[in-house]
């Protein structure tokens, strides 16, 4: 016969009066933690008690009951209903709900409501702070409430809005609470979903990875042309800005692109046009201009506006104050917060006065024009007085102005030129194709300037290269045309190749060129003397930034019908002696600052390229994680993973096999297949404007 089983009797509840109770010496909790005993009598206030308070008979030594209750379990609520009495918003006879336990040890039960406690799961959380939004209660009311910020109630809403799909993988442990913030950066569903399908195949699910895709089609709050126009220009025109309410997000995201360009342009257009009214004969206006974007032009020679006395007072006082902050805080290891702002702003003041516009001659200015841009903090940029050759006044024309006696017509009115934007190439062919002739011309671009670069700094190279081509000309008996037969033909790229204009090769030559230039006499006569005048180390420097100029390894298409362009022999010719010069200066691309990127590279080229890039620098393992994506993807990943491993398209790398003899005599070897001609090749697009030279004979 089966046993019966025993029932169980759970202990029996009572009002008891507060003041009938005394909180135990048997509870166990000693550390304040989780809800101020402050914040727990509000709650109680508002909600009355939630949870009875567990409680032992106080017995005398005799062991009979003394009417008294100890609260062993429950002493925070206990506590809080104290101090409900002390503040006269409960009476002391106020009954409050109690189980009464019996038997047992008291710090048993103490410490098994503590352990059996069981917070909501942060899912449950986020739902309940929704419904309670739902029904009607403000963020303020719910934080007020709750005892949170209301940024934390933000939050909570912010991750209540993800993905219903997406979520549930949250709930069952499939991704982190750090992932999961990480999605709340965009409101679109779909996206987030096919997101997060991606990052959880690749294994790349870290949270900054995934809020970088859901936001690789917008533009950062700090880019220069947000803060062109202002965040809050943007959204007044209807745009959206994606904010991250878990990380620190420089303003967040602007989603639509092509309303902020067009602001942009817009704006630039605006300035343009009162640049305009001080009688420029052209504007070019651009969000950025490509490097070289001014050579062959004339540029003026304007004179600073003369400074009054209040500005020149202004200036005093700015550099007095900033000289008395500098010296105050000189030994400090860190700036005070307003001290460092101030300086700023000091620093910003001054410049301003630096880079006040130049004082034109009338009459340059109406065969002159100015290029209107952003610079690179976002503020307007405006490079005045530059002349194109076809502008030029005649020589007659120009006696005429000096004698006084030409006609005061009136000068044509601005014409105003937007630049646009070449649209990136979608082609996405798997297969292997020789690189596009752009995409070569602008990797060889900026492989050109290094080596510029790297022989103005190489003054016994720079002289070598020199020699070279003076004991060509000498022993082949070329017949000179002129006093000296030597020139340097410098290579202007007329293609917009991506980052050159702001890379470190262009940054240091032209800063080169400037300080020379600051120098440099401006007449024949002068300029003789003053070289004559320079010693052997500025003479050898000075050689070698001029030789530098000439350098050329820009890869160019071959004419292969006989034409003024370049032949397959002479482009081998030439960059077999690149390499050369290259060797000997020692040039390292990557040293120079160039890496692959979804601009120069990796999004120009079809994706067993990009995969064949992440396997010769990372391995199969990794070229395998990306195989799956999209194109667009794949090379972003892939920009990421090539990040700091010093890989190099061919055209950048240093062929070691190049002979240091060239043999002006032999036949014209086949071209790799990066140079070679590739007719079908969708990502061309047309036929490419070829590079000029301008030659100084």
């Amino acid at each position: 016969m089966a046993k019966a089983v025993q029932k169980i009797t759970l202990s029996p509840s009572r009002d008891i009066p507060f003041n009938k109770l005394v909180l135990s010496q048997s509870n166990v909790r000693r550390v304040k933690a989780g809800v101020s005993i402050e914040q727990l009598a509000e709650s109680i206030a508002q909600r009355t008690l939630l949870q009875s308070l567990n409680v032992r008979a106080v017995v005398n030594d005799d062991g009979n009951e003394t009417g008294m209750f100890e609260v062993p379990a429950g002493g925070r609520r206990y506590r809080a209903l104290e101090l409900l009495v002390k503040q006269k918003r409960m009476a002391k006879t106020q009954v409050v709900p109690c189980v009464v336990r019996e038997g047992g040890i008291a710090e048993d039960d103490s410490i098994a409501e503590n352990d059996e406690r069981v917070g909501l799961h942060p899912l449950d959380q986020f739902r309940a702070f929704q419904t309670l939004r739902n029904l009607g209660m403000s963020e303020e009311d719910i934080a007020a409430r709750h005892f949170v910020s209301p940024a934390i109630v933000k939050q909570r809403l912010r991750l209540a809005s993800v993905s219903p799909d997406l979520l549930d993988v949250y709930a069952e442990d499939g991704m982190t609470l750090e992932q999961l913030m990480a999605f709340t950066v965009s409101s679109d569903h779909a996206r987030q979903q096919q997101v997060w399908e991606n990052v959880s195949k690749s294994g790349h699910d870290e949270p900054y990875q995934i809020r970088r895709m859901l936001t690789e089609s917008t533009v950062r709050a700090s880019d220069k042309r947000a803060q062109f126009v202002g965040v809050a220009t943007y959204e007044a025109a209807g745009g959206a800005v994606l904010r991250d309410l878990f990380e620190r997000d420089d303003g967040g995201w602007l989603q639509d692109v092509a309303l902020l360009d067009r602001l942009v342009t817009e704006k630039l257009k605006a300035e343009a046009e009162k640049i305009a009214a001080e009688g420029w004969k052209w504007i070019e206006v651009a969000i950025s201009f490509p490097y070289g974007h001014d050579n062959g032009l004339r540029e003026l020679d304007g004179t600073p506006a003369e400074i009054t006395v209040e500005e020149q007072s202004t200036i005093d006082a700015l550099q007095a104050e900033q000289a008395k902050l500098e010296d105050e805080y000189q030994d400090a290891d860190e700036l005070p917060d307003e001290v460092d702002v101030r300086l700023g702003e000091i620093e910003e003041a001054l410049s301003a006065f630096d880079a006040r516009p130049h004082i034109y001659d009338p009459a340059d200015i109406v065969r002159a024009g100015a290029f209107v841009s952003i610079d690179s903090e976002g503020a307007l940029f405006v490079d005045r007085g530059y002349v194109r050759p076809e502008d030029e006044a005649p020589v007659e024309q120009a006696e005429v102005d000096e004698g006084g006696e030409s006609d005061a017509r009136p000068a044509p009115r601005t014409t105003i030129t937007v630049a646009g934007e070449p649209e990136a190439d979608e082609e996405d062919d798997d297969g292997i194709k020789p690189l596009p002739d752009r995409l070569v011309m602008e990797l060889t671009a900026h492989r050109t300037l290094a080596l510029r670069d790297a022989v103005a700094n190489n003054p016994h190279v720079a002289m070598t290269a020199l020699l070279h081509k003076l004991c060509l000309d000498t022993f082949q008996r070329m017949t000179p045309t002129a006093c000296l037969q030597v020139s340097v033909r410098e290579v202007y790229f007329s293609a917009k190749e991506g980052g050159l204009k702001e890379s470190a090769s262009a940054k240091a030559i032209d800063e080169r060129e400037a300080s020379w230039a600051a120098d440099m006499p401006k007449d024949d006569n002068g300029l003789w003397n003053w070289l004559a005048g320079l010693d052997d180390a500025s003479r050898s420097s000075l050689l070698a930034h001029c030789v530098s100029y000439g350098v050329n390894a820009l890869h160019e298409k071959v004419d292969r019908y006989g034409g003024s362009g370049v032949s397959a022999h002479g482009l081998r010719q030439r960059l077999d002696q690149a390499d050369r010069l290259a060797r000997a200066v020692n040039l390292d691309m990557v040293e120079a600052g160039w890496r692959p990127t979804f601009d120069n590279y990796l999004g120009r080229v079809t994706k067993t390229r990009i995969l064949e890039a992440v396997r010769e620098a990372k391995g199969e393992s990794s070229a395998q994680l990306i195989d799956h994506l999209k194109k667009t993807e794949m090379a972003k990943e892939a920009e990421r993973l090539l990040d700091g491993t010093g890989w190099l398209p061919e055209p950048l790398r240093l062929n070691e096999a190049t002979s240091d003899a060239v043999d002006v005599d032999s036949p014209a070897e086949p071209l790799p297949e990066f140079l070679a001609d590739d007719e079908d090749d969708a990502d061309d697009g047309g036929e490419e404007e070829m590079p000029h030279t301008v030659a100084a004979e």
